[in-house]
């Protein structure tokens, strides 16, 4: 799996119950031959992806392709990839936290 086929799966992995008031935007910046730079926008209980940089995000999470991959698979700890220095964050951790709650993908 690919960063990018991660992101096509998103919107339908967003958990919508789990999203009550949250008004976000994670901007991904993901190093390595496959990475990329792409932005999730949750909004009303809906999310939508978009390629780029967003405007003002929320967070940006900095990340390496594979670690991105096992991240959003759930074969790496975000808490444990962030005190590693696999995963940094900027803006929001509180935000960051929420991550797992939010999107369900299969590995």
């Amino acid at each position: 799996m690919t960063p990018q086929e991660i992101m096509d799966k998103i919107p339908a992995a967003f958990q919508a119950e789990k999203a009550q008031g949250v008004a976000a935007v994670f901007q991904w910046d993901i190093s390595g031959s496959q990475g990329g730079r792409w932005y999730v926008e949750i909004k009303d209980n809906s999310c939508q992806v978009h390629p780029g940089d967003a405007e003002s995000p929320s967070i940006t999470i900095t990340i390496a392709d594979d670690n991105f991959v096992k991240l959003l698979t759930g074969r790496l700890d975000g808490t444990m990839a962030f005190m590693t220095g696999k995963l940094k964050v900027k803006g929001d951790m509180g935000l960051a936290m929420k991550l797992p709650q939010l999107f369900r993908l299969g590995s």
